[in-house]
């Protein structure tokens, strides 16, 4: 039955259903006036939801591609208008505005938050914030395999490229293969809901067991699952997190680098493809390389001020810069407690601009991490050396089989295509963004941590203590669209303008 229901309804009972959870925890609290709001929104939208889907029960639909690009960024720009009441009324010192932004910030997984005081925000406030993304992240994974693959969108292009599929992206012929999206949707639900749960729940429990406290260990695990970074506080050091805690996201955060990794090991291959995966390598060639350059940036800078000899901080220093860089690499946002250590120990600041270089990047394809994604990053560079192979030897025969000579040729073309999009989306929104009256500095720092979806950027990579409550509404406005614009990424909304979605 539940099948037969549009999308967007199905996405609007689930997000009633959420609100339970925060409502019986402000219940256990003995916090009635933050329980009431979200008890009551549960049974308000509730009834909503039941009333449109009797309203558009088994009604048909005549484009499904279209239908399911709309779905998707209704989502992100409309479902937040509902999941933002008993957010606003839970707080009624927070604007409606503020409530809306909030909640686009969280299902988009980008954990940009005007909440500059968070330590006297209630708790349940809290665990709504980290729901949503925590639900935003789910809806990442499933709508770019069940929606976004069959479109060649999201990524994929680049691992069926055009020339091989007949067709551009977005084009008639393959968003055509976009059939039957409610039972394929549900199909992925069923196969990924069980593992993102378990992880999600294995997460909590490590992070218990390592000393963490309760609350503050489930926000986390929420978070680093969905990658949208929405803690408590405004840092993991100011949670006190010890090194087993953070060896312990460490791990979790690798799911969001390759969508390898979500995929139980279910025979003896996994582990060897796991290792040959080009998004893995990728990734792990960043981690090592970037904190080894910054750890020696940092070393050079202790000479200086001989703390060479200090080996502690030294090894802090290096692990401050490993986990740090993956997390903002999975466009996570957290920054390791040892991160000022390295900076305590050279007395030299760590540039900003390294970690907005990382968020670009982004993690891997159908994940929950954003970015330009590895695999782009990774066509891009195998197509760089076959062109310098070809420099020296112009008669040799590029190897790899149809896949790797595609990757090299129409992949190679249509990410860099796309990179030159996400490029020019941060130029377009860091002028907006400066029309409102940001420096220059600041609308950059604002524009990547929108588009790439890591909202935390902007606390650690800016030094003038701007934050996102000092904003106005218009810059608001334009970070909430530019949130939108790169989660559903570029290709995906040039996609809606394509002549064939509104042809019957």
């Amino acid at each position: 039955m539940l099948l037969r229901l549009p999308l967007v309804v199905q996405l609007l009972g689930a997000g009633a259903a959420a609100m339970l959870i925060p409502a019986i925890h402000a219940f256990a609290l003995n916090q009635h006036r933050v329980a009431q709001p979200f008890f009551y929104g549960a049974i308000l939208i509730g009834v909503l939801a039941a009333l449109i889907g009797l309203a558009t029960y088994r009604q048909p639909v005549r484009n499904v591609a279209r239908s399911q690009l709309l779905t998707l960024v209704a989502a992100y720009l409309v479902l937040p208008v509902f999941l933002a009441v008993p957010l606003h009324e839970a707080r009624p010192s927070m604007s409606f505005f503020n409530a809306y932004f909030e909640m686009v910030s969280s299902i988009t997984t980008t954990g940009a938050t005007t909440l500059d005081t968070p330590r006297v925000v209630p708790d349940p406030v809290h665990l709504w914030r980290a729901l949503v993304g925590w639900l935003g992240g789910f809806l990442v994974i499933v709508s770019a395999i069940a929606v976004l693959a069959p479109m060649t969108l999201g990524g994929f292009e680049v691992m069926r490229p055009t020339a091989a599929e007949g067709g551009r992206p977005g084009s008639g012929a393959q968003l055509a293969r976009a059939s039957e999206p409610n039972e394929r949707i549900a199909r992925y639900t069923k196969r990924i809901l069980p593992i993102y749960l378990a992880l999600t729940l294995a997460i909590w429990l490590f992070l218990v067991v390592t000393g963490t406290n309760s609350f503050h260990g489930l926000m986390i695990a929420l978070s680093t699952m969905s990658t949208s970074g929405i803690l408590p506080l405004k840092t993991l050091a100011d949670m006190g997190l010890s090194i087993p805690a953070e060896i312990i996201i460490f791990a979790f955060l690798l799911l969001a680098v390759t969508r390898q990794m979500i995929s139980l090991p279910r025979d003896k291959h996994y582990l060897p493809t796991l290792v040959q995966d080009a998004e893995m390598r990728v990734a792990v060639v960043f981690v090592v390389v970037v904190p080894l350059a910054l750890w020696f940036r940092h070393f050079i800078g202790a000479i200086e001020v001989n703390e060479e000899a200090n080996l502690l901080a030294s090894v802090k220093a290096m692990w401050g810069g490993v986990f740090t860089v993956l997390s903002f690499l999975t466009t996570t946002g957290f920054v390791s407690a040892d991160w000022e250590t390295a900076r305590d120990w050279s007395a030299l600041p760590t540039p900003g601009l390294i970690l907005a270089g990382l968020a670009i990047i982004g993690g891997g394809v159908a994940t929950t991490a954003g970015g330009v994604k590895l695999l782009r990053f990774y066509a891009l560079y195998k197509h760089g050396l076959r062109e310098m192979e070809r420099l020296v030897h112009p008669s040799s025969v590029g190897g790899g089989g149809r896949l790797g000579r595609g990757m090299r040729r129409e992949g190679a073309f249509i990410a860099w295509i796309f990179f030159m999009l996400f490029a020019l989306s941060i130029a377009a929104v860091t002028v907006t963004l400066a029309l409102t009256g940001l420096n220059f500095e600041s609308a950059v720092i604002f524009a990547i941590s929108a588009l790439s979806t890591t909202g935390p950027l902007v606390q650690v990579a800016l030094d003038n203590g701007a934050t996102y409550a000092q904003l106005g509404t218009g810059a608001k406005c334009i970070l909430i669209g530019a949130m939108v614009l790169g989660r559903m990424e570029t290709l995906a909304i040039i996609a809606l303008f394509n002549p064939d979605f509104w042809r019957r």
